[in-house]
């Protein structure tokens, strides 16, 4: 099909463009909004915030979600916070300083106005939670209060001691239930999304699977939001829950909607270590931390042996503070982890395999006692030692670099519709805010302005303007596509051979991390896009489902989701390759300074590249959108 990419961003100043563009849209009428179906897919925190409003608006909203309930949404393991220009602590924040942080952070790879419109609506959403009872933590006197993260100079980030997503989380559910309860949303847990309705050219519907008795249905609507978070579960060992899939967005990609920047992932350089091939996730420890704990390696090699109590001070080297002296340890999250990284490959790595690097709060202790700590990190203390056995209040905690989160997603204009009309796509599972790299504590922020603050708005203005007739979910696209699904859920169940999906998803997990990870080359990028076929074809030879698919079957829902990620991944390395050079969290080891810094190189590569699916992933066709900058001009990153 023919592709035009039109972001449709708004004329006129950068400031004034959303408030423009609100104005500009087409509205709804408020007795007609009862007249239009919206389908929502993914319960986190953008889909549950946008499954409420739409229908506290009046439009009538099924909700689908994998889980058992919207409350275990991936949403629920945010740790430290939530980004907004508030400005409270009075130290220089303002919304265009939260722009600029996020752009620069994002390595010059996105688009002004999205990242603008956010910053502006950043403060709204503090207000809408606190409205919702979300627990925020206060100073003394009542104030909100604030805490710093990575990328930043500003305190800008609000916080529920460790616990800010599920917090977050539950006041988006609250509102949510408070519809289900009015009837204005249905609501349809344990069903996975397997397929996209198309129609006439527009989303119109999707196809499930119910995950207790695997009955097939296909549901119609006036438009379709997919908000079903990252792919990062495609590398094996990540911090994602282990049902984190890409089989939504792909399955969309697959009917038309194009894949952008499937290359950028975040690497989060505080997690715990691996401890043994045993693993199948890896667990996150906030980076809050990094505000009072200090990054260090022994600055001999011979002595990463020792226990880090018999390690004077001077022999530690605090490598943050001493390479970026003016961000320190607040560094963003794609240059700790490939500082982490290095000094792990310089022999001072520390742990099992040499792969961690302590992050001590010997300091913060003394500082603020150990109380003063608890009150700020409790919990997450006591979920490092619950799975290590060591205290952080004795001894430092190790940590080493992860899978975290993924910045690309389908690609969306302004509106966060697809090119797909009808499809949109917020949240994580859209590619439009972070660029080549998320600064911390902006998922959860843009999550929550997807959903309450720019999606009501501009899915009201494709429902006035589409002019599309009511479907019944009888058309024979409907047929043909839960005909689809059946057929390949028989394919998978009559493999018959003898290895789990689970192993298969394992093998393609370590070449992406080996090949596709915190550091690509070439050489390493041609020969994953060789290998990841072989393994495709032998998925389709030799895994073994049991089990039947008119019940509850695990590896059914297993052996579906990886057949995805062995064709994404291929995307995912075709991406690198293409993209010869390095920014934000896509480093290329080919492209970097003499001091081990990204080299962008922005002649070549100021886009966004859209991939578009035709019926062979190797075969991918790359369309580009120019990123414009009229008010922050590319320069060289530095945080030193």
């Amino acid at each position: 099909m023919s592709i035009r990419l039109d972001a449709k961003i708004p004329s006129g100043p950068l400031a004034q463009k959303w408030d423009k563009h609100k104005f500009e849209c087409k509205l709804v009428n408020p007795a007609n909004k009862r007249k239009f179906s919206v389908i929502v897919v993914g319960t986190g925190l953008a889909g549950a915030s946008a499954a409420a409003s739409l229908a506290e608006l009046g439009y009538n909203v099924r909700a689908f979600c994998f889980q058992d309930s919207a409350r275990r949404a991936h949403s629920i393991a945010a740790q430290g916070g939530i980004n907004a220009a508030k400005n409270y602590q009075n130290d220089g924040d303002s919304v265009y300083r939260l722009f600029y942080d996020t752009i620069k952070g994002g390595d010059y790879r996105a688009r002004e106005a999205n990242v603008y419109r956010l910053a502006q609506v950043s403060a709204n959403i503090i207000d809408q939670c606190v409205a919702q009872g979300v627990p925020f933590a206060r100073e003394y006197g009542g104030t909100l209060s604030n805490r710093s993260f990575g990328g930043a100079q500003v305190s800008r980030t609000f916080y529920a001691r460790g616990q800010t997503g599920q917090q977050l989380l539950l006041g988006a559910y609250s509102a949510l239930t408070r519809q289900i309860g009015l009837g204005k949303v249905q609501m349809h847990e344990r069903t996975e999304m397997l397929d996209l309705v198309v129609v006439d050219g527009h989303a119109r519907g999707i196809v499930t699977r119910s995950l207790v008795d695997g009955k097939i249905e296909s549901w119609a609507a006036d438009a379709v939001v997919l908000a079903t978070g990252g792919y990062g579960n495609v590398f094996f060992l990540s911090t994602n829950a282990q049902g984190c899939n890409v089989t939504a967005t792909y399955r969309a990609h697959k009917k038309g909607a194009l894949f952008a920047n499937p290359c950028y992932t975040q690497i989060h350089p505080t997690c715990i270590p691996r401890s043994g091939d045993h693993q199948s996730k890896l667990t996150l420890m906030s980076e809050s931390l990094r505000n009072d704990g200090r990054v260090w390696v022994p600055k001999n090699p011979a002595d990463t042996a020792k226990s880090p109590k018999d390690i004077a001070d001077a022999d530690r080297d605090y490598y943050l503070e001493r390479i970026y002296p003016s961000f320190g340890n607040l560094v963003p999250r794609d240059i700790a982890s490939r500082a982490a990284k290095c000094m792990c490959d310089e022999g001072r790595g520390v742990g099992p395999g040499g792969l961690g690097v302590y992050l001590d709060f010997g300091d913060a202790v003394q500082r603020l006692g150990k109380h003063g700590v608890a009150e700020r990190y409790g919990n997450l203390f006591d979920m490092y030692q619950r799975i290590t056995d060591e205290s952080p209040y004795e001894v430092p905690m190790r940590i080493y670099p992860a899978v975290h989160y993924t910045m690309g997603g389908l690609w969306v204009d302004y509106n966060l519709m697809s090119n797909l009309p009808g499809l949109h796509v917020i949240g994580e599972a859209n590619f439009s805010d972070h660029g080549a790299n998320r600064l911390g504590a902006s998922a959860l922020m843009q999550g929550l302005a997807d959903g309450y603050f720019v999606l009501p708005y501009t899915i009201g203005h494709y429902l006035a303007t589409a002019n599309q007739k009511k479907l019944s979910g009888s058309e024979s696209e409907f047929t043909a596509a839960v005909v689809d699904t059946k057929a390949r859920i028989s394919q998978l169940l009559g493999i018959g051979g003898k290895r789990s999906p689970t192993s298969f998803h394992k093998e393609l997990g370590l070449l992406m991390w080996d090949k596709c990870g915190m550091a690509r080359n070439a050489g390493g990028l041609q020969e994953a896009i060789e290998r990841i076929p072989r393994i495709r074809e032998e998925f389709w030879a030799d895994c073994g489902v049991l089990g039947d698919g008119d019940s509850y079957n695990v590896a059914l829902e297993k052996a579906g989701r990886v057949a995805d990620f062995l064709e994404f991944g291929e995307l995912m390395c075709k991406d690198a390759l293409d993209r010869a050079e390095s920014c934000g969290g896509h480093f290329r080891e080919e492209f970097q300074s003499e001091g081990g810094e990204a080299l962008r190189d922005d002649a070549s590569f100021t886009h966004v590249s859209a991939w578009q699916y035709t019926g062979d992933p190797s075969a991918s066709v790359l369309h580009k959108e120019p990123l414009i900058f009229e008010e922050v001009h590319p320069s060289t990153r530095s945080y030193k």
